[in-house]
């Protein structure tokens, strides 16, 4: 990119989303102030703005060559540090129904480096730009508005420390990446914008995560990744049982009012019931790290900015701001790394215009909210809107799965599809319908 086309923007939040934005908007913007209210520490740990950081977290494939597209040699650095890495088709075991699908060599990177070290790294190549400033420990107060509520112009802060005074951020552009706690549709509201309009998919998820010290009196994963016993509408509990660099993690997923329990005891019967008995086989004598810990995710909730009838000009929402994902399929922070490729294009093109920045938007985020809500969906009692698709979809999909248990070029095409590198549409291409009718007889 040749020059700026801007002199300041400005990102709220410092998440991985934040980070993500930083890193484009560098290229584009004389300065880039990020402004998070938690401190941005360089410890790899969970912050307080990020409770779900205690649990597994996956780095889909796509993700994984995003980052290292945007920073060159990131995989590189996670392998330095110890973080195990493999093919996405076969150093992780997929079971649907409690039947494991064949492994394949997809030439895709499995990365499991967690969340905390994840944006530990990524921060710290984001605090190597020179004209990138983190704002730690902040408040956003709100944003400032040109007179006639057209455009923004900047955005309240506060600093946490003591007696300190409210200041004003000047913006050419403000990129919301404050997460499922967004106030942009409030503020939108406010400023007499139409309400932003939302889908939810309710499906009253808890997981609960326990780690445990390595090595394992009995090890199923070996040097492999992690096991995936998948939750689905015939055996709806699930589970991620991986090797992290410095611990085994397992996180048990219920659904519909189905909490896996935070007492070791209970956590390790709810292990055993589990449609594959080799996770309980190999922590029931384990040694815990501490004790389980709980998330409650209500709903997946898509706000649809692109069906705005007016925008207000130089404000942008990325991230689970702009659409927060069932964690179970580990797409959020991989779709946040293809949302930075969208506002990347935009920038290219001169400051972002809204309109056609939603448009784009929704379009990299059709595919994974149609996988992930979609399957949800094929719980009869999660609440959401079906259609005709949606039913086909998980229909079809069941019959892959089946049949990908003696088909490796069914998991292959189906872990493409999981890892975002292939859109859900490629899965109904016709030389794979006919092995999935041939083999889900």
């Amino acid at each position: 990119m040749s020059g700026y086309v801007g002199d300041r923007a400005v990102v709220l939040g410092g998440s991985i989303a934040g980070s993500l934005a930083a890193r484009v908007l560098a290229d584009a913007y004389r300065e880039v102030t990020v402004v998070d209210r938690d401190d941005l520490t360089d410890r790899a740990e969970p912050r307080h703005a990020t409770p779900q950081g205690h649990h597994i977290h996956a780095l889909l494939a796509r993700g994984q060559q995003i980052l290292d597209e945007i920073f060159p040699g990131f995989t590189d650095e996670l392998v330095a540090l110890g973080v195990p890495t493999g093919d996405f088709g076969t150093s992780l075991t997929w079971y649907f129904k409690g039947i494991a699908i064949k492994k394949a060599e997809t030439g895709l990177t499995c990365v499991a480096a967690g969340r905390p070290l994840l944006e530990n790294r990524i921060r710290h190549r984001i605090r190597r730009l020179p004209n990138v400033t983190l704002r730690e420990q902040t408040d956003v107060l709100g944003l400032v508005t040109s007179p006639n509520r057209r455009t923004v112009t900047g955005v309240r802060v506060q600093s946490r420390s003591h007696n300190s005074a409210e200041e004003v951020l000047a913006a050419d552009l403000v990129v919301d990446t404050t997460g499922r706690g967004t106030r942009t549709p409030r503020w939108l509201a406010e400023l007499g914008y139409p309400q932003v309009l939302e889908e939810r998919v309710k499906m009253d998820l808890t997981y609960t995560t326990c780690h445990f010290r390595g090595p394992l009196p009995f090890d199923p994963i070996g040097e492999d990744i992690a096991l995936l016993p998948v939750a689905t509408p015939a055996m709806r509990r699930g589970a991620i049982f991986a090797r992290m660099p410095d611990r085994y993690s397992l996180s048990l997923t219920g659904v519909l009012g189905d909490r896996p329990p935070t007492d070791h005891e209970g956590f390790l019967s709810y292990a055993e019931s589990l449609p594959i008995p080799e996770v309980y086989k190999a922590l029931r004598d384990a040694e815990p790290l501490g004790p389980p810990t709980s998330f409650h995710f209500p709903a997946s909730i898509r706000r649809r900015y692109e069906r705005q009838a007016r925008h207000l000009g130089g404000l942008l929402v990325m991230g689970d701001a702009a659409c927060v994902f069932n964690p179970v399929y580990g797409q959020g922070m991989s779709v946040a790394a293809i949302q930075s490729l969208v506002l990347r294009d935009h920038l290219l093109q001169g400051p972002p215009e809204p309109r056609a920045f939603f448009r784009d938007l929704a379009g990299a985020i059709d595919g994974p909210w149609d996988m992930s809500a979609g399957a949800d969906l094929g719980f009869p009692e999660v609440q959401g809107r079906r259609t005709a698709k949606t039913r086909l979809g998980n229909a079809y999909v069941t019959r892959l799965q089946t049949a990908a248990a003696a088909d490796r070029e069914l998991s292959k095409a189906f872990l493409r599809a999981a890892g975002l590198v292939d859109p859900p549409q490629a899965l109904m291409r016709p030389r794979l319908i006919s092995r999935v009718l041939r083999g889900a007889r």
